[in-house]
This record gives structure tokens, C-alpha cells and sequence, in this order.
């Protein structure tokens, strides 16, 4: 969190599949809130999977819509 930014409760929760991230890093860019990132251990298949931090998801899905691979990234929205 920057400095002086006021604290919220996340609205969003990342499920991510790393076997089935292929690294492309399209959803780190595209990432509002910049709460996701490149892992540097290899999954199973050699590509270098995404992270997420664990906090600060909004929950807008836009990683979601960006990701080419289908089950790599579920967006689960707070109630």
C-alpha cells in the first residue's frame, strides 16, 4: 500500500491455477489495483506463473478477461 492511501476491505479474491498459466503476464498489466505478479519458481509445464499478493483485489475481472488460458484465473466477488 503507498504511503498516506487509506486502507479497504478487499472486494475481490483471485483463485489462480498456476499448471495452467503460461506466463504471458497480460493480466499484471492490466491489473488495476497492480496486485498481481511473476513468480520466479517454473510450474510444471516450464513457464514462470502469475501471483497474487493476497490483498487488494477489487474484484473487477479484468484480469480474468485479459487471461488467454481458460481456468488459469477465477475472480470471486464479495457479497
Amino acid at each position: 500500500m503507498k504511503d498516506g492511501a487509506m486502507s479497504k476491505a478487499d472486494r475481490g479474491q483471485l483463485d489462480l491455477n498456476s499448471d495452467e498459466c503460461k506466463g504471458c503476464s497480460l493480466c499484471v498489466g492490466a491489473c488495476p489495483p497492480k496486485v498481481l505478479q511473476m513468480t520466479d519458481r517454473l510450474n510444471r509445464y516450464g513457464y514462470r506463473p502469475v501471483m497474487y499478493e493476497g490483498h487488494g483485489c477489487t474484484g473487477c475481472g479484468i484480469c480474468f478477461l485479459v487471461c488467454p488460458e481458460p481456468g488459469a484465473i477465477t475472480v470471486l466477488v464479495a457479497a
